[in-house]
């Protein structure tokens, strides 16, 4: 990493990593939509799911899933732009020697 952009900006970059994959954890393992069924006010038409343990684990569980799977794919994301950016500082580095000689 420190070869592809650099001393001085590498830190800089390991932070906004670590802040992009809590961002992208938190917003892939929280389910909003899935939380307002147990605080939507009853209605006549509808019912209010209830929260026993089998739920409580069963809504963890999902959540645990879910924040692996959205990590997997930032880290993917990010390691797939990363190999691309070694290949082409590799190509460059690769065609300066060429010209030195």
């Amino acid at each position: 990493m420190l070869r592809i952009i650099g001393d001085e900006i590498a830190v800089v970059w390991q932070k906004f990593l670590t802040f992009a994959l809590f961002v992208v954890g938190i917003a892939s393992g929280v389910q909003i939509h899935k939380l307002e069924r147990f605080i939507a006010p009853i209605t006549e038409k509808t019912s209010r799911t209830e929260l026993t343990p089998e739920a409580w684990a069963l809504e963890i569980y999902r959540t645990i899933i879910s924040t692996l799977g959205g990590l997997a794919w930032a880290l993917l994301i990010f390691f797939v732009s990363a190999l691309i950016a070694f290949v082409v500082v590799k190509g460059r580095e690769k065609k300066e020697s060429l010209k030195e000689e």
